[in-house]
């Protein structure tokens, strides 16, 4: 069978066998239940995808103590920045020996993709969070931690555990792109971060859902699983 490219949903392309029906001119049809069940898939991936970034969100503004955008709003952000997943591709999935490296985005690029996933709101708290999730779909996996959670600048302090400043990041006090968010189940992640707690495990416990954030961890475990299924294609695919 032939392949062709259809749009589904809000701009996700992907591509899916067409297999040609006897007598069409060889135009090609979607005549297999595979074909047409790919199209379903795709459809559920990107009601599950706005799901969990409407619950980032919804946490982010409340642990802001702003109000949330509408559902309907969150529901078209969630859209537009799946829409940019089916453009790019996910981060190539790494393979068992290979342990990657922390990669980045040009600030110009990054902002022009922020700039289409608000479509238009000004809401300063909503770009904030579109631009931490676009680094959370984009940026290539690796597998060993930065540890910038626990470093300890000049002054003694550590800038990623102070509640003021990890209010304003919706992955917490880990990195949007931490390889712990995927490599440690909730309990162990929380016992880590906890030991490591300059100020106490009493603290860190106190706001663990701003610190160390589910909803965050959902995401990004779903975004490593998608890759996984080959969900929008791969970063920097020929």
């Amino acid at each position: 069978s032939e392949s062709r490219r259809y749009t589904h949903g809000l701009g996700f392309l992907t591509s899916l066998p067409v297999t040609p029906v006897v007598g069409d001119g060889g135009g090609g049809a979607l005549t297999d239940a595979e074909d047409w069940g790919g199209l379903r898939a795709m459809d559920e991936a990107e009601k599950e995808f706005s799901r969990l970034v409407g619950a980032v969100l919804t946490r982010f503004f409340a642990q802001n103590g702003r109000t949330a955008p509408p559902d309907a709003e969150m529901a078209a952000f969630g859209a537009r920045l799946w829409s940019i997943v089916g453009e790019r591709g996910l981060p190539r999935p790494l393979a068992a020996h290979e342990s990657g490296a922390p990669g980045g985005m040009a600030e110009e690029e990054c902002a022009a993709l922020v700039a289409r996933v608000v479509g238009g709101a000004t809401d300063e708290w909503l770009a904030n969070a579109a631009k931490q999730l676009v680094k959370a779909c984009f940026y290539p996996e690796f597998k060993v931690c930065r540890d910038s959670w626990r470093e300890v600048a000049a002054d003694g302090g550590c800038r990623r555990q102070e509640l003021k400043r990890v209010r304003g990041r919706v992955s917490g006090t880990h990195c949007v792109d931490c390889p712990h968010w995927v490599a440690l189940p909730a309990e162990a992640h929380e016992v880590m971060v906890a030991n490591e707690w300059r100020a106490g495990a009493a603290d860190f416990r106190r706001d663990r859902g701003v610190f160390l954030p589910e909803d965050f961890r959902a995401l990004r475990r779903w975004l490593h699983a998608e890759a996984r299924r080959g969900g929008g294609g791969w970063c920097g695919d020929a």
